[in-house]
């Protein structure tokens, strides 16, 4: 058995793997997000370990023989939080997480100070980044600033309670801002830009590697043997790929969650700043990959059945399905900025926008709108990866977004490319943190990584391209027009 330990935002979820690939039973223990003033996001590390131990007793409840067979755990989380350590290892503030935006004007000062922050980084310099984070607290916190001994990322943090050591892995490190993604190594020129050295960071190992055991009295606690391997892990969107078996160049997925992710696995590091994509170690050795991302995917549609009082968003998804063609065609473009956007325009400042609104649209209308304008921005995002380039195969969607069939097939179309749901992947970080643990206790990528059975095929379909291409030229051409407005 193998034991994957996910630390989202809002939950720690624990998914118990068999060596056959059966999932045997999971578990989760909510976790609350503080925000003491706008723009900030906090949460007591305490509590993830707290609650990672309530959530070992509910797993141990449901399978207690399976879960005494144990023999390696992986590790996946949220990526960017600043877990901010004493040199006795004790939590010196609350850890600032991903969607904390306070620290905007530190991002301009980091990149001042090290111009060559974006090649070395693969990355901009953006407010989520850890970085960016502890540029924020030397100003405002210094006296904070001056203790700290220790940067380590959220499950990182859970490690250390684990084995006693602190060690990070590439594919959540490359998301700090100070690891040299090409070289998978710290970069001393990007830590001394945020005022830190190597003695305050933690040591590094491949996802798929070795850790640490568990510690004594951990294992004793969890009924565990001591003998228990923690694997490296991987960041929450690596992890994620690893768990739908994406590890060979090419391999990717599109996940439309609160926010849309485009993955895709590459051979080398491929970084294209320029474009706001994201260029990341992979969990696993000799890997790398792009992320494009939208801050506001899925979430646009629980907007929007909001806004026009739908029964759910399926029932306001069957009303957009029922439009002929051409009414879908006569619907207004919509710009999925609710939130903002990375890529391609790393614009904080970003609006929504229905864009060509009149008597007759519907609220069927502005549905299908919101779905259509996810799918081009979701195109934005492949056309920055191909600029880099990547270069793209079958994609698998996963998320909340992934239960509508007309969705994935207007993604299909759009990016012309096969696009397949899978048997489950809402399991998501967690199965992919027990593949990590797998591969630790000896297991091959072969054998680990396989991918789940496909549940639905979608294939381009030439003639509803060539129908949405011109209303995507639309879409692409009213941001640079608005942009000036926004930050009016």
């Amino acid at each position: 058995m193998f034991l994957g330990i996910d630390l989202g935002t809002s939950e720690v979820k624990l998914l118990l793997l068999a060596d056959d690939h059966t999932i045997v039973a999971t578990a989760g223990e909510k976790i609350a997000v503080s925000r003491p003033q706008p723009h900030w996001s906090e949460q007591d590390p305490n509590e993830w370990w707290s609650a990672t131990g309530k959530a070992v007793a509910a797993l141990r409840a449901k399978a207690p023989d399976e879960f005494a067979k144990v023999r390696a755990i992986g590790l996946s989380g949220q990526m960017h939080g600043a877990t901010l350590l004493d040199a006795k290892d004790q939590v010196l503030r609350p850890a600032i997480l991903w969607n904390d935006t306070r620290s905007a004007a530190e991002c301009a000062e980091l990149t001042a100070r090290c111009p060559e922050l974006p090649q070395i980084s693969g990355n901009l310099a953006m407010p989520g980044f850890t970085a960016p984070k502890l540029v924020w607290v030397a100003k405002h916190e210094p006296e904070i600033f001056k203790k700290i001994a220790a940067v380590l990322l959220p499950k990182d943090f859970l490690r250390m309670k684990l084995v006693g050591d602190k060690v990070s892995e590439m594919s959540d490190a490359a998301g700090t801002l100070w690891l040299d993604v090409a070289k998978r190594d710290w970069s001393d020129e990007l830590l001394a830009a945020t005022g830190l050295t190597r003695a305050q960071m933690p040591r590094l190992v491949e996802g798929s590697e070795v850790s640490g055991k568990l510690l004594p009295e951990v294992a004793s606690a969890w009924g565990l043997s001591e003998d228990v391997v923690v694997a490296g892990g991987g960041g929450d969107n690596a992890a994620s790929a690893i768990g739908i078996g994406a590890v060979a160049p090419g391999d990717g997925f599109i996940s439309l969650g609160t926010s849309g992710v485009l993955f895709v696995v590459t051979d080398r590091f491929r970084p294209n700043p320029a474009s706001a994509v994201h260029a990341f170690c992979h969990a696993v050795p000799n890997r790398w990959h792009q992320m494009s991302v939208m801050l506001s995917a899925a979430s646009c549609l629980s907007w929007v059945t909001r806004l026009v009082h739908a029964e759910n968003e399926g029932a306001l998804l069957a009303e957009a399905n029922a439009l002929s063609v051409d009414e879908r065609m006569a619907a207004p473009i919509f710009l999925p900025y609710l939130s903002g956007e990375r890529t391609p325009h790393n614009d904080a400042q970003a609006q929504g926008v229905f864009f060509g609104l009149n008597h007759d649209t519907s609220a069927a209308h502005l549905a299908y709108s919101v779905i259509e304008g996810v799918a081009f921005g979701t195109m934005d995002g492949l056309a920055a990866l191909q600029s880099a380039g990547t270069v793209v195969g079958r994609l698998a969607l996963v998320g909340g977004g992934s239960r509508s069939a007309e969705w994935a097939q207007l993604l299909a179309s759009i990016l012309n490319t096969e696009v397949v749901t899978l048997e489950g992947s809402e399991t998501g970080g967690a199965l992919g943190a027990a593949r990590l643990g797998w591969l630790a206790a000896g297991g091959s990528v072969e054998t680990v990584c396989r991918a789940p059975v496909v549940r639905d095929r979608f294939l381009p379909n030439a003639a509803q391209r060539e129908r949405l291409l011109p209303r995507y030229q639309r879409f692409t051409s009213l941001y640079p027009r608005l942009r000036e407005l926004f930050v009016r």
